[in-house]
């Protein structure tokens, strides 16, 4: 028998029952759900500014949209339905990326492998072993931590261990425990993946590690970013859904879901069943272990930070902490450390961020090199009022870091700064080639960023997001950036 088509009414009973559940939560919202679109549909929204009547977005009461807003809307439902329809060749392409970039190097080289083939002594790579990279990782694959920041250099050495955990993230678990174990001599706590209620399956990634000596006892929590073939990953950073939670403000809805938001429940304190999901939540997880690990000791510690995508994670979790006043877990956050991290929400929340970070004393450090175009991401301007909150760290292609307020070309899409970037891109292509001998080989860099510096000549921003430019960043960056302006010796 075939199933019976909704109708109208049903539909507009569906959307209602949700609005109801949304309202426990958050009195504001727009809600994409870019898998219920239609085709003739989704070209009705730029003419017409009730979005209530829209089956593919559930929104407040009343919301209504400038034509240049559900233009956004648009490209963002758009960009969602073709990651959704492509993401199993993504996944396919990025695994054999993947499988010849880690076949070249367990063979040495490309004419190593020639040889090997024709007498038939082709090493072959092992996604589960601990010698496998990602394509992350390919782009700088050091695995060694900086041995001239030590724990008692405080910020700077934290920044340095959360961008090397941040990078290691995307990596598979026996690549983690060796690196861990064998190279930083620290504690593997434990690599997790965590369901997303909306996407119906595991998207989140995140590593727990462990820096414990005789002097500190430091807890690590490293999200995952965005992998360059993961559809889900970017549907999330795609997804312009927004929800504005009571004295808090709008939250970018994509990020907030990949964190663990219950499906048309929000972020209540107690973690709700629900037989659909394979997975836990990853706020909820998180929490939990963080909550055992320091009952054992009251000198322990934690700090969250992640790359791209991972960095607004990052942020986020001290967010839903606040919201549910959690004073074990807010008095034990040492600090925060971002690095190419989107915008999270608007105005009103990073002023409500700003002021519970200050309040509970928790640092803050969201780390930007040069024309990276993801923290430039979503726009702040008047449509979106997507904002950054927080000390910027910015560093250019000399990783000279200093303090702003604001990034340059703070959008990124600019025909007056075009140039400049493209020039600017010129410039890392070519120190690409001298850098190991300006600051020694661990700085060397090999054919396949430099394919990526190639691209950033056209797109500076995309070369530019690479983990080893952060990673050179704090390495070679002055540490004076972390203290405050009256501690700076000139």
């Amino acid at each position: 028998m075939e199933a019976q088509a909704e109708t109208p009414c049903s539909i507009v009973e569906a959307q209602a029952e949700t609005r109801e559940c949304n309202k426990g939560f958050s009195r504001s919202y727009m809600i994409l759900k870019p898998e219920e679109v239609k085709f003739v549909d989704l070209f009705r929204i730029l003419f017409s500014s009730n979005l209530e009547d829209r089956k593919f977005v559930d929104s407040s009461e009343g919301t209504a949209e400038s034509f240049r807003q559900r233009w956004l809307i648009f490209i963002s439902i758009v960009a969602q339905k073709f990651l959704m329809f492509t993401s199993k060749p993504m996944s396919w392409m990025g695994s054999v990326i993947e499988m010849w970039l880690n076949l070249l190097s367990v063979n040495q080289n490309f004419f190593v492998l020639m040889m090997n083939l024709v007498r038939g002594k082709v090493v072959k790579p092992d996604k589960k072993s601990a010698t496998f990279i990602s394509f992350i990782g390919n782009l700088d694959k050091r695995m060694k931590l900086d041995s001239d920041i030590k724990p008692g250099h405080g910020c700077s050495y934290y920044s340095a261990l959360s961008m090397m955990a941040s990078k290691a993230s995307y990596e598979n678990e026996a690549y983690i425990e060796t690196i861990v174990k064998d190279h930083w001599k620290m504690e593997c706590l434990g690599f997790y993946d965590y369901w997303n209620d909306y996407q119906e399956k595991a998207t989140t990634q995140l590593l727990i590690l462990r820096d414990k000596s005789e002097d500190h006892d430091t807890v690590v929590v490293a999200f995952r970013g965005t992998e360059p073939f993961d559809a889900d990953a970017w549907c999330s950073d795609f997804d312009l859904s927004w929800y504005e939670l009571p004295e808090m403000g709008r939250i970018h809805g994509g990020f907030m879901k990949a964190l663990g938001l219950q499906k048309n429940v929000g972020w209540p304190i107690d973690y709700g069943a629900n037989e659909n999901r394979k997975a836990e939540l990853a706020y909820y997880a998180v929490r939990d272990k963080l909550k055992k690990l320091l009952s054992t000791s009251e000198n322990t510690k934690y700090i969250l930070t992640g790359h791209s995508l991972g960095g607004a994670l990052a942020i986020l979790f001290p967010a839903i902490l606040f919201l549910h006043e959690d004073k074990l877990l807010l008095q034990r956050l040492e600090g925060v450390y971002t690095y190419g991290q989107p915008r999270v929400g608007d105005e009103k929340f990073g002023q409500y961020m700003e002021n519970k970070l200050e309040e509970h004393k928790i640092r803050y450090f969201r780390v930007v090199y040069g024309n990276d175009m993801v923290p430039r991401l979503p726009y702040d301007d008047e449509d979106l009022l997507f904002k950054h909150f927080g000390t910027c760290l910015y560093y250019n292609r000399h990783y000279q870091g200093k303090v702003v307020s604001e990034l340059p070309n703070k959008n990124y899409f600019s025909p007056l700064s075009a140039i400049p970037m493209m020039i600017n891109a010129m410039f890392e292509l070519i120190r690409s080639f001298t850098i190991r001998y300006s600051k020694g080989p661990e700085y060397k860099e090999g054919w396949f960023l430099r394919v990526f510096r190639i691209i950033g000549l056209v797109m500076p921003g995309v070369s530019a997001h690479s983990t080893q430019d952060y990673v050179n960043s704090t390495r070679l960056g002055s540490s004076d950036v972390f203290l405050p302006p009256e501690e700076i010796v000139p």
